[in-house]
């Protein structure tokens, strides 16, 4: 019998400014799985993540370091552009 995953359907959200605050949003947003242990598979990489502050850009942030990658992370404030 196939192995049943559970996902949760995340509602539709928007704030003015960007990027927005994440303690406003409900239900916060998941950007970790505590579960998943790296391989290493990127060990000794470097990489540079732009707008690594929030949303994808920090779950892949935190992705890629937990596989042995050296991660520098950019991040410029809306409010200088």
């Amino acid at each position: 019998m196939p192995q049943q995953k559970n996902f949760i359907t995340m509602p539709a959200q928007h704030q003015d400014k960007q990027p927005g605050i994440e303690s406003l949003m409900s239900p916060l947003p998941q950007f970790e799985d505590p579960n998943y242990k790296g391989s290493e598979k990127l060990k000794g990489k470097n990489v540079l993540i732009t707008g690594g502050d929030s949303g994808i850009g920090r779950a892949v942030s935190i992705a890629f370091a937990k596989e042995g990658a050296n991660v520098a992370i950019a991040y410029l404030d809306e409010e200088e552009d």
